[in-house]
């Protein structure tokens, strides 16, 4: 099959377009056919070689955790799709190798759920790890409550864009940090825009100012000291990148992979409470250029690479 892989740690330029070894469909996987694959920061950064710490990389590693397709092969123990389902998947396993920017992925059961049919394939892969990351920081890890304000850093972001949706949602009030230009896009998911970079923690005080009951950092750095100064009594913080968010009293997450959470996330997206914003989407031979943009790190909402296939029937 074709597909995008590397076969050594780099930038953009270690991602090759060819022929990749065809996915073996184990008793607890599921073939599907790919139609899109959503990028995250985490995909360069496995590329560059950053997790290699805790992930283990079987060169060539075939990039790529999201995906959204067809199933075409059930596994002999799988129950729950058949052929022809429509899936999206946050398809991470413990090492680097069998990822999605493929025309076909084996997907272990436990990382699929049924694609919401009110989105299109494009809008569908974007939406399990930056969903299921926002989901599972705001429910299981922050604990979110009707009526408590949040701060979402980054909020314009894949993450971001889908943590204001769910917070106000939940009826939380949401203060989200972003730049100008995405401030309307911001208000248009439900927030309350405030500017990042310097005199921020005065601009979310002008807003709030007995604080916020929550913060959610997607950025790290500089943002956990303002955040936690920001905190109320009581106030919660999580980090999604930056671990010193527990020298601070917060908690750091990694997005696992929950069929069940994943299952709540396409529930909200077909009620309409959360909506994905694909920004650009790329041919899979033009994924390094994706990974490219998606490294100059000023996305709104997500990018996405496509599989063509010919018409059937």
């Amino acid at each position: 099959m074709k597909g995008i892989s590397y076969s050594r740690y780099g930038g953009p330029e270690a991602l090759q377009y060819g022929e990749v070894k065809d996915p073996k469909v184990g008793p607890d996987t599921v073939l599907v056919k790919v139609r899109a694959a959503a990028v995250n920061p985490v995909d360069w950064k496995c590329r560059e070689g950053h997790l290699d710490g805790v992930l283990d990389a079987v060169f060539p590693v075939v990039p790529g955790w999201d995906v959204s397709g067809v199933v075409v092969q059930p596994g002999a123990a799988v129950t729950e799709f058949a052929v022809g389902d429509e899936v999206i998947g946050y398809v991470r396993e413990d090492f680097l190798s069998r990822g999605t920017f493929a025309e076909y992925v084996a997907a272990p059961v436990r990382t699929l759920g049924r694609k919401p049919r009110n989105l299109s394939f494009e809008e569908a892969a974007g939406l399990p790890l930056a969903g299921l990351t926002a989901y599972q920081v705001l429910i299981h890890a922050l604990e979110v409550k009707r009526g408590e304000t949040v701060l979402v850093h980054a909020a314009a972001g894949g993450v971001g864009s889908l943590a204001v949706q769910i917070a106000a949602h939940l009826g939380a009030r949401v203060i989200g940090t972003a730049s100008e230009r995405n401030h309307d896009f911001v208000r248009g998911l439900g927030g309350e825009p405030v500017t990042y970079g310097p005199g921020l923690a005065e601009r979310v005080r002008g807003l709030a100012p007995e604080g916020v009951a929550a913060v959610f950092d997607t950025v790290g750095g500089e943002a956990l000291t303002s955040s936690a100064n920001l905190l109320a009594p009581e106030g919660r913080m999580a980090s999604v990148a930056d671990p010193d968010v527990v020298d601070f009293g917060g908690r750091y997450c990694f997005v696992r992979p929950d069929a069940e959470d994943l299952k709540r996330l396409a529930a909200l997206a077909e009620q309409g409470a959360v909506t994905v914003h694909v920004s650009e989407t790329f041919p899979l031979e033009r994924t390094a250029d994706a990974h490219r943009r998606s490294e100059e790190g000023h996305t709104r909402g997500k990018l996405v690479v496509t599989v063509e296939w010919p018409e059937e029937g």
